[in-house]
Order: structure tokens, then C-alpha cells, then sequence
């Protein structure tokens, strides 16, 4: 009977294991990261979004230094996802269709490279899917000048301070969000219904 139990113990262990690792991990910066955090929030499939900084040559960045450009950081969300739920091409057609990526540093009036358009991917596999989504963007058109978007290969993620953690959900009657996060999420909502979380 012990034997039975320590190969059950064993099976389960493996089986947790086995079902943590299936989560993956993309690191994405598409201008300031209230609008993207606010977004992936909503996108079934998504476990988990954190803001920070990614990119840059500075350890351990705070946001006022990340805002003078001189740390090389780019605003970012950290997004847990699960394969099984939400692809990474779908993580993506997000991204493309919920910023502009045609516009290098800036987005709408927030310019600066903090703001840059970029994929920090954390696999071959999710580099050549990003390259793929974006040459397919380009052949069909959807936007009128070429995407400059970044994709470069992840180093380190340095989270951001923890007044920026779920912002727009903490300060809708802030002017910024109110005029540039919530049309985002609602132009977000409308095009993605389907994949919105219940």
C-alpha cells in the first residue's frame, strides 16, 4: 500500500509540474504600459500582466530615470499566458491591433524610446512567430506605412513600482486614463469580444 501511495505522490507531483510549465512567458512594450497592462488584464487566457522595464543597460530602473531616455528601458508588460487557451499568434494580434506600430518612439502624444514598439520574446519559437505575424500585417495591409517594430530577444525584466500594478483599474477618473487607456480598451473590448475573460 505505501509503494501505491509513494507512485501516486509521485504521478502528482510530476503532473503539477507538468501543467506549471506549460504557461509561457512574452514580454511586450507598445507605448505606455497602463494601456497594455489594462488590455491583456481583460484577455482570456492571460494568468497573469506585470508593467516594468526591459531593454535598457540600467540595473533596477525607476520610472522617473526610465522617462528621461537615458536608461535604454522601454515601458513593458510581462504577460503569463496558457497555450491552451490563447496562442501566441492571438497575443499578438492583440498587440498589433491595440497599438501603432508604425510610429517609431512614440505613441499618439506619449513620445520617447520608453514608448518604442517591441517584442522582448523568450523563444526561437515565439521570434519566428512574431517576424511571421508581422510580415503577414504587411502583405495584407492593415496599416498604410511599414511596422517598426522591435523584435529582439529578452534579457531581464525589472517590475515597475507598485503604484503603476492594475493602474487604469485603480484611477479611471485620472485624465490620462480617461482620455488615452480607456479608448484603448474599448476599441480592444469591441474588436476582441470573443476573447474577452467572463
Amino acid at each position: 500500500m505505501k509503494y501505491l501511495l509513494f507512485f501516486l505522490f509521485i504521478y502528482l507531483t510530476i503532473s503539477t509540474f507538468g501543467m506549471a510549465k506549460k504557461l509561457e512567458k512574452v514580454t511586450l512594450g507598445g507605448g505606455c504600459f497602463w494601456c497594455t497592462e489594462a488590455i491583456y488584464l481583460e484577455l482570456k487566457g492571460v494568468v497573469g500582466v506585470k508593467p516594468g522595464y526591459s531593454g535598457g543597460y540600467v540595473k533596477n530602473p525607476t520610472y522617473k530615470e526610465v522617462c528621461t531616455e537615458n536608461t535604454g528601458h522601454a515601458e513593458v508588460v510581462q504577460i503569463t499566458f496558457d497555450p491552451d487557451l490563447v496562442s501566441f499568434s492571438e497575443i499578438l494580434e492583440v498587440f498589433f491591433m491595440t497599438h501603432n506600430p508604425t510610429t517609431l518612439n512614440r505613441q499618439g502624444n506619449d513620445v520617447g524610446t520608453q514608448y518604442r514598439s517591441v517584442v522582448f520574446y523568450h523563444s526561437e519559437k515565439q521570434k519566428q512567430t512574431a517576424e511571421r505575424v508581422i510580415q503577414l500585417f504587411g502583405e495584407e495591409g492593415v496599416y498604410e506605412n511599414p511596422i517598426v517594430t522591435e523584435v529582439t530577444k529578452f534579457d531581464k525584466f525589472y517590475p515597475a513600482e507598485d503604484y503603476h500594478i492594475n493602474y487604469f483599474a485603480k484611477n479611471k477618473n485620472q485624465g490620462y486614463c480617461q482620455f488615452v487607456v480607456a479608448p484603448k480598451v474599448e476599441k480592444f473590448k469591441k474588436i476582441f469580444k470573443e476573447k474577452l475573460k467572463e
